[in-house]
């Protein structure tokens, strides 16, 4: 695969443009998995079906992460430039009609459109950025990288309760539609890339691995949530998602071209670089999950003030992730990064086990595993990229991304076992027969504000509860993070590729 650039000045100008649009597009695809949130109980009650809600947000993260690999292989087949375009229209066609929605049946059906260009959109821009910037200078570009998922998350939750408050929650649908108009404004100038030439799509492999990867995170969602991790549905969805499994395995080992080529996980940068994406999304979702319950249960916070409490998480792995940008355009290495990154997440993991009711040991616990965090997810994609051949480079990209998804999904549901299991050792302890409704040995199932609303002794005792079992979710997590480190020690250090590389 062959890129056609300009020469150097117009070229250098052409590519901060279209970097400026790759930002845009991963802006928009960012913000939508955190605005909508504070939109869903108002969604509920205009489109009238709080029991179906859930899946306004499944069928999305579904979407999203069966079609990511799909997309990667066709881009490395066919180019990035048209690709691009197609998944930002489809997410921006999702987008539109979610915002017209008139039933939470279409609301779900136009959430998957959206889903499905999202799996596009973040993977081929990060792909692009890689085919417009070399390993060794993308260094200097990632803290603009990470300051767009910062502005996302901070973002997010503020726009969605503006627009739900003063104008509607169809706005955070819409919303997407001009920034995403301005992307493509600028990705105009997108460099053209040629293609590999005559190519086999592997249609087979592809429906099995999307099939196979839906199915797999349906366990996860479902699992203890809807269905009993025992019960005859969730136990046969695990053999389908096996079954599944094995069927693309083999698929992929006849096929002309693969859609995820089975050679790549016997490299060993592709291998180390996927399992440490994992684990290190996994670790992530512990902190991101849990700590504004940790906010608002224990510490009294509002729901508005515990995501704010997250931005001095989200400021230090912006600042990690600059500063080993820089040393890493500076020397050509990079497997430093990643090791520190997760052993500092440990730590913080560790720091949290240990943290009471103070509001403010958890913000500084929670900046250090930050900290950690900013050098290893940036610094693992720009391995793998440098790894690569470059006619691959969509394929190994979406692959990451794909195993973000899988860890975040895994995270949600690991997590949320455990701090429920905590619940039910805690709370009949802690409460000592004084459960009101919506608190029992099975756990809470009412909201923070009405919590705040009962006698103190209550609020205090379902504060420790709470506490307790959340340092055994992050006495849980802090194992996990060591495991990543222990992975990335056998991550290749290979010389960073220069301009024209």
């Amino acid at each position: 695969m062959s890129i056609t650039m300009a020469n150097p000045e117009t070229g250098r100008r052409d590519t901060l443009v279209v970097f400026g649009g790759l930002l845009l597009a991963m802006f928009i695809s960012a913000l939508d998995q955190t605005i909508t949130a504070t939109a869903l109980p108002t969604i509920a009650g205009d489109l009238g079906q709080l029991t179906e809600l859930s899946w306004v947000v499944t069928v999305y993260v579904l979407a999203a992460a069966a079609t990511t690999p799909v997309w990667g292989k066709l881009s490395d087949q066919f180019g990035r430039r048209g690709l691009l375009r197609a998944a930002i229209g489809t997410f921006l066609v999702g987008s539109a009609l979610s915002g017209i929605a008139t039933d939470i049946g279409e609301l779900i059906a136009f959430r998957a459109v959206q889903g499905i260009g999202a799996g596009g959109v973040m993977t081929l821009a990060m792909a692009t950025v890689g085919d417009i910037v070399s390993p060794r200078e993308r260094g200097r570009y990632q803290g603009y990288i990470q300051s767009v998922f910062v502005l996302a998350s901070v973002a997010g939750p503020l726009l969605g309760g503006v627009f739900v408050d003063h104008v509607s929650w169809r706005w955070v649908f819409y919303v997407n539609v001009p920034i995403g108009l301005a992307a493509l404004v600028l990705l105009r100038r997108q460099p053209s890339v040629t293609a590999r030439g005559a190519a086999h799509i592997d249609f087979v492999g592809a429906g099995l691995l999307a099939a196979a990867v839906t199915s797999g995170m349906l366990v996860t969602v479902w699992g203890g949530y809807r269905y009993a991790w025992d019960s005859p549905q969730l136990l046969g969805l695990i053999a389908l998602a096996g079954a599944l499994l094995v069927a693309f395995v083999r698929q992929e080992q006849r096929a002309a071209d693969p859609v995820l080529p089975l050679r790549l996980l016997r490299d060993r940068s592709f291998a180390v670089v996927g399992v440490g994406a994992f684990l290190a999304t996994l670790s992530l979702f512990a902190a991101i999950v849990f700590l504004p319950l940790f906010f608002q249960l224990v510490t009294g916070a509002t729901a508005t003030t515990s995501g704010l409490l997250i931005i001095p998480m989200l400021l230090t792995s912006t600042l990690s992730t600059i500063a080993s940008g820089r040393i890493m355009a500076r020397t050509g290495r990079y497997k430093i990064f990643p090791i520190i990154g997760f052993a500092i997440m440990c730590l913080g993991l560790a720091l949290l086990s240990t943290v009471d009711g103070s509001r403010g040991h958890a913000i500084f616990y929670l900046a250090v595993f930050g900290l950690g965090f900013g050098l290893v997810t940036q610094v693992l994609v720009v391995a793998i990229q440098n790894a690569v051949d470059r006619r691959e480079l969509g394929t190994a990209t979406a692959s990451v991304n794909l195993f973000r998804a899988i860890g975040g999904s895994l995270g949600v549901a690991v997590y949320g076992a455990v701090f429920a299991a905590g619940l039910r050792h805690w709370l009949p302890r802690d409460l000592a027969g004084q459960a009101p409704a919506g608190v029992d040995a099975h756990g809470i199932q009412t909201s923070p504000e009405h919590i705040q609303t009962l006698p103190v002794a209550v609020q205090h005792g379902i504060a420790e509860s709470v506490a307790d079992a959340l340092h055994t979710v992050f006495l849980v997590a802090a194992p996990i993070a060591a495991v990543g480190f222990l992975v990335v020690l056998f991550l290749p250090e290979r010389p960073l590729r220069g301009p024209g590389k």
